[in-house]
C-alpha cells in the first residue's frame, strides 16, 4: 500500500447555483501557499522513489531520444528565389530557421540553443515580409508561451525592431514594402481588471522601427475580452483581411478593406460574415478572385468564389459526402491554371487537382502512403509547383513537390537523420459507441497475436483532428511489445464540424462513451484486457481520460493524465478558460453547470474505488492549463483509491503547454512509458529496442 504525503481535506461545500459542490482541496489552488509547497515537495520524493522502480525507464528514455534523432524538417515559405525553412539536425534540441537563396549554402537566421544554450527558449512563430528582406518572429521562455516580437534584417541578421511584448498568439501581415505590418497584441495589466491579463487583445498597425506607443488601433475596442483576432493582407496588398471569433468558437466574424479606396491606419472595414454559426476564410488570389472557405451549410467544407468585397457567387469545391476538405493552393503559370484539394478521409489524407476555373476535378495526386498531408504551399507570384509536407505512423516527416505542369510528385527534403524504426503495421477499425454511431481507430502493432499491453489514446475536442504522424512515443511502445491506438472521437474534426459539434458542451459525454467503446471494442477483439490497458491523453485529452478513470475505472489498469482539465465547476477562473467555455460550457449559467457537473473527474471520484494506477504529469509554467486541475485530483484520489497501483504527481520546471526541448521530451515519455509498462505487466526482453 502505498503511503501518501499528507492532504488536508476540507470540509468545504458551496452552493453554486442551487448545486451543492464539494472542494475539499481548494487549498492546493493558492500559488504562495506554503502548505501546498510542502505538498509538491512530498509529492516530488514520493514520484522519484516509485519511479526507481520501474524496469526500462532508462531504456524507453533512449530508444525515443534515439527516434526524435531523425530530425524534422518544415515546408518551405517562397519569397521569389530566396526560401524560408526550418530543420532540426539530429542531436539538437530544437529547430532552426534558415534562408536560402537559390543553389547557395542555408544561412542560419534563427538558432533558439544558440539564444538560450539552457534550452527553455522556443521559436514560436516566424513570417517574412512580401519581399523577403525583413523577418518577423516570436520567442517565449521557459514554457510560458508569451511570445515576444521581433523583426530582424534577413540579409546581416541585424535585430531592426523588438522586442514587442503581450503577442501570444499573434499573426503577422505584412503590406508591401515591409514598412509596416498589423498585428495582434493584448492590453497592459494595468489597462485591465485584476485576473483578465491573458485577455483583451487588439488589432494595431505598426511602423518598423518606431515605438510601440505609435501603434494605430484597427480594431477590437468593445468587444468581448475573449475575442481572438486575424489579420492578412493580399499578396498586392490592396486588400486587408480581418476575422474575429469568441475564445474558440466554431465560428467567426469576417471583414474587409480596400486599402486603395482607404488607408492602411483607417482601413474601412466591410463586413463580409457576422453572426453566421460557421467558420470561415477568405484570400484574394492574384486572379483578383475571391475564394471563400467555409463550413456554412457544408459541415465538412466547401470552397466558393466572388468579387472581393461583395457576395459570394457560386461554389468552385463544394462539400464531398465523406471527406473533410482541409486546404487549397493555387498553381496559375499553367496553360489551364489549376487548384490544387487537400482532403482528409476518414483522418487519412487525400490531394486531389481541379480546374481553377470551374473546379472541375481533373487528377489526385499520388501519396507515398495512407498518411497526413500539411504544410501546403505554393510561391506567392505564382508558379506550378507546391510544397507539401507527408507523414504516417512510422515515416518521419518529409516534403515533396507537386509539379503540375509535369503532374509529378518527388521528394524535395527528407529528415536529416535516420533511426531504427520497428517493423509494424497500422489498420484502421470500426466500432459503434453506446449510441450507435461509427467511430474509427488506428491500431498500430509490431508481429504476435492474442491479448498485449495496449496504450489507447485520445482526445475529442476542439475540432482537433488525431491523424497518423511520426511518433517516437508510439514507436518505442511497439518495439517494446506493446500495441498502440489512436481513436478518433467525437469531439474532434475527423469527420468534421458536425462530427466536433457531437461532442462538445451539452453533448461532451458523447467523447466519453466514444472511448469506453473503444476499450470495450480492443477487450471484445482480443487486443488487450483490461489488465493490461492503460488510457493517455492530455489538455483536453487529460480531462477525457480523468473522466474516464472516474466513469470506468473497471476497464483501465493504468492512466497518464497530461496538463489536464479536471475540476469542470472552476475551470474558467485559471488559465485561459474563459475562452474554452464556448467548447464546455459555463459555470455561470445553470444549465450548463449541469453538463459540467454531470462528468467533471474531480466531482465524481468516490472513496473505496479501485481505481487504476494514475500518473498525473504537469509542467508548472503552464499558461494554458494550470497545475493545480491535476493536484487537486491527485490528492483527491489519493485519499480516496482502494486500487493496488499508486497515484502519482510529475511536476516538471520550466517548461509549459507547448514546445520543449527534445531532451525533456525524451525524458518525459521515458517516465510515462515505463509507468505504463510497470502497470499493464510489459515484459521488457532486455534493451527496449
Amino acid at each position: 500500500m502505498t503511503m501518501y504525503p499528507l492532504a488536508q481535506r476540507l470540509d468545504l461545500v458551496e452552493d453554486v447555483l442551487g448545486h451543492q459542490v464539494a472542494d475539499p482541496y481548494r487549498w492546493l489552488e493558492e500559488p504562495s501557499s506554503p502548505e501546498r509547497s510542502t505538498w509538491l515537495r512530498a509529492q516530488a520524493e514520493l514520484f522519484a522513489a516509485q519511479r526507481d522502480l520501474w524496469p526500462g525507464r532508462d531504456s524507453f528514455t533512449a530508444t525515443v531520444r534515439s527516434l526524435l534523432d531523425v530530425g524534422a524538417v518544415g515546408t518551405p515559405a517562397w519569397r521569389g528565389d530566396r526560401r524560408f525553412f526550418t530543420r532540426r539536425d539530429p542531436g539538437q534540441e530544437h529547430g532552426v530557421l534558415y534562408t536560402q537563396v537559390a543553389d547557395q549554402a542555408p544561412v542560419v537566421l534563427l538558432d533558439p540553443t544558440a539564444l538560450d544554450p539552457s534550452g527553455l527558449t522556443t521559436l514560436d512563430a516566424w513570417q517574412p515580409d512580401k519581399e523577403g528582406r525583413l523577418l518577423a518572429y516570436q520567442l517565449s521562455s521557459g514554457g510560458d508561451e508569451e511570445s515576444e516580437l521581433r523583426v530582424l534584417d534577413v540579409a546581416s541578421g541585424a535585430l531592426v525592431d523588438g522586442p514587442i511584448d503581450r503577442c501570444r498568439y499573434t499573426g503577422v501581415a505584412w503590406l508591401p514594402g515591409g514598412k509596416a505590418f498589423y498585428y495582434v497584441r493584448r492590453l497592459p495589466a494595468s489597462d485591465v481588471p485584476a485576473g483578465e491579463s491573458q485577455y483583451h487583445r487588439r488589432v494595431y498597425l505598426h511602423q518598423v522601427g518606431s515605438p510601440v506607443s505609435e501603434d494605430v488601433l484597427i480594431f477590437g475596442d468593445g468587444r468581448d475580452k475573449t475575442d481572438y483576432y486575424g489579420t492578412s493582407v493580399s499578396r498586392d496588398g490592396r486588400w486587408l483581411v480581418l476575422t474575429a471569433s469568441r475564445g474558440t468558437a466554431p465560428r467567426n466574424d469576417v471583414w474587409m478593406a480596400d486599402l486603395s479606396a482607404s488607408s492602411a491606419e483607417a482601413p474601412e472595414l466591410r463586413e463580409m460574415t457576422s453572426g453566421q454559426d460557421a467558420q470561415t476564410s477568405v484570400h484574394v488570389g492574384r486572379d483578383g478572385r475571391m475564394y471563400v472557405f467555409t463550413d456554412l451549410d457544408a459541415p465538412r467544407g466547401r470552397l466558393a468564389v466572388g468579387r472581393p468585397g461583395g457576395p459570394v457567387e457560386r461554389d468552385l469545391i463544394p462539400e464531398d459526402p465523406e471527406a473533410v476538405l482541409r486546404d487549397y493552393e493555387i498553381l496559375d503559370a499553367l496553360p489551364r491554371p489549376v487548384l490544387l484539394a487537400s482532403w482528409t478521409r476518414h483522418v487519412i489524407s487525400e490531394i486531389t487537382v481541379h480546374d481553377l476555373a470551374s473546379g472541375e476535378l481533373l487528377s489526385t495526386v499520388t501519396l507515398p502512403g495512407l498518411g497526413t498531408v500539411g504544410g501546403l504551399v505554393e510561391r506567392p507570384e505564382g508558379g506550378h509547383e507546391a510544397w507539401f509536407a507527408y507523414t504516417d505512423y512510422l515515416t518521419p516527416v518529409s516534403v515533396l513537390r507537386f509539379d503540375a505542369a509535369a503532374g509529378t510528385v518527388s521528394t524535395w527534403a527528407t529528415a536529416p537523420g535516420s533511426a531504427a524504426v520497428p517493423e509494424a503495421t497500422a489498420r484502421q477499425v470500426a466500432y459503434e459507441s453506446a449510441d450507435g454511431t461509427a467511430v474509427r481507430m488506428l491500431v498500430i502493432s509490431g508481429a504476435g497475436t492474442g491479448p498485449r499491453p495496449c496504450i489507447l489514446y485520445g482526445y475529442g475536442g476542439f475540432d482537433i483532428s488525431l491523424s497518423p504522424a511520426y511518433s517516437a512515443n508510439i514507436l518505442a511502445w511497439i518495439a517494446a511489445g506493446g500495441v498502440y491506438v489512436v481513436t478518433n472521437l467525437r469531439g474532434g474534426s475527423e469527420e468534421g464540424q458536425a462530427w466536433h459539434r457531437a461532442g462538445m458542451l451539452a453533448s461532451k459525454q458523447n467523447v466519453f462513451d466514444d472511448f469506453h467503446a473503444a476499450a470495450e471494442s480492443l477487450i471484445a477483439a482480443g487486443t488487450t484486457t483490461p489488465s493490461q490497458l492503460a488510457i493517455w491523453g492530455g489538455s483536453n485529452g487529460g480531462l477525457l481520460v480523468g473522466a474516464a478513470l472516474t466513469q470506468r475505472p473497471d476497464l483501465y489498469s493504468a492512466v497518464i493524465c497530461s496538463a489536464p482539465l479536471l475540476d469542470m465547476v472552476r475551470y474558467e477562473r485559471f488559465g485561459l478558460g474563459e475562452t474554452w467555455n464556448v467548447e464546455y460550457g459555463s459555470a455561470s449559467d445553470p444549465e450548463e453547470l449541469g453538463w459540467l457537473l454531470s462528468y467533471s473527474p474531480y466531482h465524481h471520484v468516490v472513496e473505496g474505488t479501485e481505481y487504476p494506477a494514475v500518473l498525473f504529469t504537469v509542467f508548472t509554467s503552464d499558461t494554458r492549463v494550470d497545475p493545480l486541475h491535476a493536484y487537486k485530483m491527485c490528492a483527491a484520489l489519493q485519499y480516496a483509491s482502494s486500487g493496488a497501483g499508486p497515484v502519482l504527481l510529475r511536476a516538471e520546471d520550466q517548461v509549459g503547454h507547448g514546445a520543449r526541448a527534445i531532451s525533456r521530451t525524451a525524458e518525459l515519455a521515458g517516465d510515462c512509458l515505463a509507468f505504463v509498462a510497470r502497470y499493464t505487466g510489459l515484459v521488457l526482453a532486455g534493451p527496449v529496442r
